[in-house]
């Protein structure tokens, strides 16, 4: 009898163990002061996925791969300080650079106890990530580019120009530019530019963004990282140093009508990961509003096969 019963709370476990690992928790974790806010799905135990969100969107752009991910997969998206649910109270000290992201995501990343994972980025993703792959190469076990741009001749010529532009810092004239970048329809241009089909975008996407942008700490921090992100170019060199001498397992899934990282941005990875595999989507920047299944199918099958599947 006592077996038995022991047997059943050994079944009832596993049975709420199973069903937690296919639900979606929301979570804030304390790094320094900051309040992290993050997703997580998946068994703990098997491979970690870190999925790194662009600009200016927050982890609620992963909203749709996260639950094709989980069945195989330990997934974390985390909101950077500025961005989604994250915050910064105030009196606590925050420097709206991307080395300051990048060190925020180190300690979110150590907190966490997370050494070993599959780096997911877009966007800002690339900046932040390539910054912490670069430190801890150890860490990765494989990259998926999204739309995260590592080269000059992946910049459009708009916006090489605007980079150029903010790098003089906040002023009159940039903060005008950056209010335009930051408007509504700043944010919808980014994500129906190269859609191939526009009307069927979810309108939550920008929404979600923009009522993220009301915040007047959040709109600061969001004008911090444009002016600053000149340095991500600066950057590229080391990054390029990155990928010769480590050659992390490369998966490319590119929204090929994006008008800011353009085509060729994603084409001069090859240049420096040897076997890294490549697919350009009929998107535009935010490929995943319209392609998360098929992104989703390449991601799973691409670190099942080349990563190293330790976590």
């Amino acid at each position: 009898m006592k077996s038995t019963f022991i047997g059943l709370c050994i079944a009832l476990f596993s049975s709420l163990e199973a069903q937690a690992a296919t639900q979606v928790a929301y979570r804030t974790q304390d790094v320094d002061g900051i309040k992290i806010f993050y997703r997580e799905a998946g068994n703990p135990a098997n491979p970690t996925i870190l999925l790194l969100h662009g600009f200016p969107s927050s982890s609620h752009m992963y909203r749709d791969l996260i639950p094709a991910l989980m069945g195989k997969f330990h997934v974390i998206a985390p909101d950077y300080p500025g961005s989604g649910y994250s915050e910064v109270p105030e009196g606590v000290p925050f420097t709206p650079t991307f080395d300051g992201l990048a060190d925020v995501m180190t300690r979110f990343l150590e907190k966490k106890g997370l050494t070993k994972f599959a780096l997911y980025v877009q966007d800002f993703g690339g900046p932040v990530g390539f910054r912490i792959a670069a430190k801890h190469p150890d860490w990765i076990s494989a990259l998926v580019i999204q739309n995260a741009n590592a080269y000059k001749e992946g910049l459009s010529a708009q916006l090489a120009s605007d980079i150029k532009q903010l790098s003089v810092g906040i002023n009159a004239e940039t903060e005008q530019a950056m209010s335009q970048v930051l408007s509504p329809q700043g944010v919808q241009f980014m994500y129906k530019t190269g859609a191939r089909n526009p009307e069927q975008l979810s309108p939550d996407a920008w929404m979600h963004d923009q009522d993220g942008l009301q915040s007047a700490l959040n709109r600061k921090i969001q004008m911090g990282l444009l002016v600053d992100y000149h340095t991500n170019v600066e950057q590229y060199p080391a990054w390029h140093a990155y990928f010769r001498k480590s050659q992390p397992p490369t998966l490319i899934v590119w929204g090929k009508n994006d008008p800011l990282f353009i085509e060729a941005g994603a084409k001069a990875y090859l240049q420096d990961i040897k076997n890294a595999e490549l697919h350009l989507l009929d998107s535009g920047h935010f490929a995943l509003e319209e392609d998360s299944a098929e992104i989703a199918s390449r991601v799973t099958s691409f670190i099942e096969t080349r990563a190293t599947l330790t976590r």
